[in-house]
């Protein structure tokens, strides 16, 4: 019988929960705003609040800006559910991309995890606590690069071939950026408007297109 821990009003930690049970719960909430975490039997349940939603769509936007400065091919797959019933692990990212593996899965509408390869970027903005590390998961998945933006700061880290995460000072899948670039425009959302930021940051990226075509 599965037990419940509840840490928060929007935090709740269900402990022994079957795959299928946990494949069940996906299914009946749908579309309902709840990142799941699900790791092994332990199932954590959060609902996002404003701060992790406004760090996650600047650094979708930031994203979406150098993908297109840049003509970078890219499949954007949002928050969809990426699990694994051999491993018993299961989450949906922040945010989560095919760039390298993109032309693997142009125009296919679903995810298949027996057919597709992992996501090779994914976002995690963590400035609430969690019970479990999804990290692990994502590394259990095969995720290639994960971006986790902290309260502390933003980190990059790229998947090894011993399956563990190491820091990198510069985006695998999207070089032109890092944890400092992201940190720095980051931070201005506390003292200009959003539209400030992107207009700022759409001119940075132009001023480096400028110069790599020199």
């Amino acid at each position: 019988m599965a037990s419940v821990t509840t840490t928060a009003a929007d935090h709740l930690v269900l402990y022994g929960v079957s795959w299928e049970t946990y494949a069940g719960l996906l299914e009946a909430f749908g579309d309902r705003r709840l990142r799941h975490t699900y790791d092994e039997g332990t199932l954590e349940m959060m609902s996002p609040l404003k701060g992790h939603e406004w760090i996650k769509r600047l650094i979708a936007k930031f994203i979406d800006i150098v993908v297109f400065e840049f003509d970078i091919d890219v499949q954007s797959i949002g928050s969809t559910t990426l699990g694994s019933e051999r491993a018993e692990k299961g989450l949906e990212p922040d945010d989560c991309y095919y760039i390298s593996h993109e032309p693997d899965v142009r125009g296919l509408e679903d995810y298949d995890p027996d057919r597709d390869p992992p996501p090779d970027l994914a976002i995690e903005v963590d400035v609430t606590h969690k019970s479990l590390d999804r990290m692990s998961v994502y590394a259990a998945l095969g995720v290639s690069e994960v971006w986790r933006a902290t309260k502390d700061g933003t980190l990059f880290y790229r998947l090894n071939r011993s399956r563990r995460y190491t820091k990198i000072s510069r985006s695998r899948e999207l070089p032109l950026l890092t944890p400092a670039l992201i940190d720095e425009y980051l931070a201005l959302r506390r003292t200009k408007s959003e539209a400030a930021v992107i207009r700022q940051f759409v001119a940075w990226v132009r001023s480096n297109k400028r110069r790599k075509s020199i």
